[in-house]
């Protein structure tokens, strides 16, 4: 079964004080690292609720102990390997959270938050989520078509008419073995459901190998790497800028949930960032989420450390102590948000429980079993790079295909992703468990993702 029926958790369940937290000796919960107080805000419901139940699970004093059917001494390699790393000049520092069946069962920060190595990480620290914000965006999209706003079917053009006369760049071999391209048509409208699963053509400018593709998306500064730029003006620049291929035929991972973003604007008269905060931030209470840091939390923001390779680029190209909307740039759904590793956990568990958290239902359990299949059945590309082999892709998230054929343990149908700072989350439906990894440590981020996902499933032992 793709969903187990776990009942919606507690609001005080899970609400309980962190004084609560203070009070127990176990060491899976404690702040590992020079930071040891706890991070302001940060709730979660305690894995050990009495004696008896423990008794049950983990038989205190005779053989191994567990909780949730991790064990304790394998939950408790997680803080020297984070630290480990930090001093390996990794990240700075992270903040790991795993849970199973709703309850989390680990939540640690580990090394520090800042580049200088000063400022103790906590557990309520921000990151910035780069493409882990488009799993977000992808819901809001799937909501807006639960309510029949849209349909995966609809041409993106209907509302998107800068989009409408896009062409195909094709290579064509001379008979002189020399090659050209030209633009053609599209075999057939590019669709909501190709945005979700990146299947509209779409493309990145680091990624991509056409030359000339690549030129026009930096000329164009379609990402507003360089400057900020409105989402009318992003839209009729890509118009005239060619896909890499066919509508419907290969994943190719790309911008598309940026121009999902100004879809659902377009669809709903809103801002993108009021759309979500409405939609899922708000009913969620994923209060430190959002698309830029205020001058009021910005000491509890995440750093990579300066001797990253990738660092000072990527902080121009994300700007996030400016309010795009005073700034006049679009909000970018593929890669513009911040939030912290409690705030994503109740996110992710929405999407484990098959579409409710804590009472508050925000989509139906077949429509997420629908978002969590592969939809790339029969077309080309690979998530692989972002993953490691043995993925598909959903609507919005990459989808497990089958146990093995992996770098990483897992099951047939988890779900993840990750981000270029160096974020990443699992959901596993058939173990119950959701993983969430936050650090800022964009050159060893696949590493990193990889190395937490041998970690959760190396302290499963039941």
């Amino acid at each position: 079964m793709p969903f187990q029926g776990l009942p919606p958790l507690r609001a005080g369940a899970f609400a309980l004080a962190l004084s609560c937290l203070a009070a127990t000796a176990l060491p899976v919960f404690a702040q590992s690292g020079p930071g040891q107080g706890p991070g302001q805000g940060g709730r979660f419901e305690r894995d050990d609720r009495g004696q008896g139940r423990l008794d049950r699970e983990g038989r205190r004093g005779r053989g191994e102990e567990t909780v949730m059917g991790f064990s304790r001494e394998r939950l408790a390699r997680i803080g020297p390997v984070m630290r480990e790393q930090a001093d390996r000049a990794m990240f700075p520092g992270a903040v790991t959270l795993i849970a199973r069946r709703g309850r989390i069962i680990h939540f640690e920060a580990h090394g520090f938050r800042d580049a200088a190595k000063t400022q103790p990480m906590t557990r309520d620290t921000i990151f910035m989520l780069a493409s882990m914000t488009k799993p977000i965006v992808s819901a809001a999209a799937v909501m807006l078509i639960e309510q029949g706003r849209m349909k995966l079917s609809d041409p993106i053009a209907t509302w998107l008419t800068e989009l409408k006369d896009l062409k195909v760049q094709v290579e064509r071999r001379n008979a002189d073995g020399t090659t050209a391209t030209e633009d053609v048509a599209l075999a057939r409208p590019i669709t909501v459901q190709d945005l979700l699963r990146h299947t509209a053509g779409f493309t990145y400018a680091g990624s991509e190998r056409s030359a000339r593709i690549k030129q026009l998306l930096d000329d164009q500064n379609i990402e507003g790497r360089t400057a900020n730029i409105t989402g009318d003006e992003m839209l009729r620049r890509l118009g005239q800028i060619p896909l890499v291929h066919q509508p419907a035929t290969a994943f190719h991972y790309s911008i598309s949930t940026d121009v999902l973003g100004l879809l659902l604007e377009r669809v709903t008269g809103k801002r993108l960032d009021v759309l979500i905060k409405e939609m899922i931030l708000d009913p969620l209470e994923m209060r430190d989420t959002a698309w830029f840091v205020p001058e009021s939390r910005r000491s509890r923001l995440a750093e990579a450390l300066d001797s990253d390779p990738a660092k000072a680029d990527m902080l121009t190209s994300y700007r996030i102590f400016e309010n795009p909307a005073d700034h006049g740039q679009y909000f970018k759904g593929g890669a513009g948000m911040v939030s912290t590793a409690e705030d994503y956990f109740k996110f992710a568990q929405m999407i484990l429980n098959g579409g409710q958290f804590e009472g508050r239902r925000l989509l139906s359990t077949k429509w997420v079993e629908f978002m969590l299949a592969d939809h790339l059945i029969g077309m080309g590309g690979s998530t692989a790079a972002s993953t490691g082999p043995g993925y598909g892709f959903g609507l919005g998230f990459a989808v497990r295909r089958q146990d093995g054929f992996a770098v990483a343990p897992g099951s047939t149908g988890d779900a993840m992703w990750a981000g270029a700072w160096g974020t990443s989350f699992t959901i596993d439906p058939r173990e119950g468990i959701v993983g969430i990894i936050m650090a800022q440590g964009p050159s060893n981020r696949v590493h990193t993702r990889m190395l937490f996902k041998n970690l959760i499933y190396g302290a499963v032992v039941r």
